[in-house]
């Protein structure tokens, strides 16, 4: 199928929801997200086929020049959640909670209310293993969508003493795999993989019964990822060993989004080169 073809498939399937992503799974159709945080680039986005969009607390990187995500406030988030989804008509919006927006429960819910009714967004992420379960389900239960993030977790970058990946032993892979059962059985709609080796996101895609999107996870997940600003190589200095330059041979924005896109769907995307 052409890269043509696909965008408008899309156009023409409405807007992307939850039961949407559900079937993509179920249906061994690979999910294709991408971060933003503006209105501009979210359309572009929407045109490209892109089904999850992402307003990552990222942006405290990529957009401030902070060196972690760890200074990114709720206020911050909303903001750039709103002006995502004014740029959105098909995607499905996910926006993260930041560091320590959810420590209590009352914070959680307070914080994940604020971002879906000022920011727009449909789904809120947090960062956070089987300890975090009992927040999912209280959440979850008041109707608030939770994509549950494992893995390397950047809000956790001091504790962990850097950037590195997770999982490669064998108990860490086990806890890692103890994590993701207690969050979907607590109620998480999609979870989120980072910087893990490829057998063990294999592993959590296959007992997951929700979308498993990863970044640095490997072929064998249900979607990938990627922060917009690092695949249009915009962000400066090094990049991580998972992110691929889809600009390079694209021409332009529009174009490095289309081969990004069907780059996902078709599987060429990511190579073994970008796994761990």
């Amino acid at each position: 199928m052409s890269t043509n073809a696909t965008t408008s498939r899309d156009r023409a399937a409405g807007p992307v929801s939850l039961p949407t992503l559900g079937r993509l799974k179920q249906d061994g159709e690979k999910i294709a997200c991408l971060t933003a945080y503006d209105a501009s680039f979210a359309a572009r986005l929407d045109e490209a086929g892109v089904d999850v969009v992402l307003v990552g607390d990222t942006l405290g990187m990529v957009v401030q020049g902070r060196d972690s995500t760890v200074p990114v406030s709720v206020d911050e988030m909303a903001y750039h959640s709103a002006m995502v989804a004014r740029g959105l008509q098909r995607g499905f919006l996910m926006t993260d909670m930041p560091f320590l927006s959810y420590a209590t429960r009352d914070l959680a819910v307070r914080n994940a209310a604020r971002l879906m009714q000022e920011g727009g967004a449909k789904m809120v992420k947090l960062e956070g293993g089987a300890l975090q379960a009992e927040l999912v389900a209280f959440l979850a239960g008041r109707g608030i969508p939770v994509c549950a993030h494992i893995g390397l977790q950047p809000q956790f970058v001091h504790k962990l003493g850097g950037y590195k990946v997770q999982g490669r032993e064998d108990t860490a892979a086990e806890a890692m795999l103890g994590d993701a059962r207690a969050l979907c059985e607590a109620g998480a709609d999609m979870l989120l993989l980072e910087c893990v080796p490829t057998d063990l996101a294999r592993r959590v895609t296959e007992i997951s019964p929700v979308p498993v999107i990863g970044i640095g996870a490997g072929p064998a997940v249900d979607g990938q990822i990627l922060v917009l600003y690092d695949m249009l190589d915009i962000t400066v200095g090094r990049k991580p060993r998972f992110v691929r330059n889809f600009m390079q041979d694209a021409g332009d924005v529009a174009g490095a989004l289309r081969a990004y896109v069907g780059a996902v769907r078709d599987g060429s995307f990511p190579a073994p080169e970008h796994c761990f």
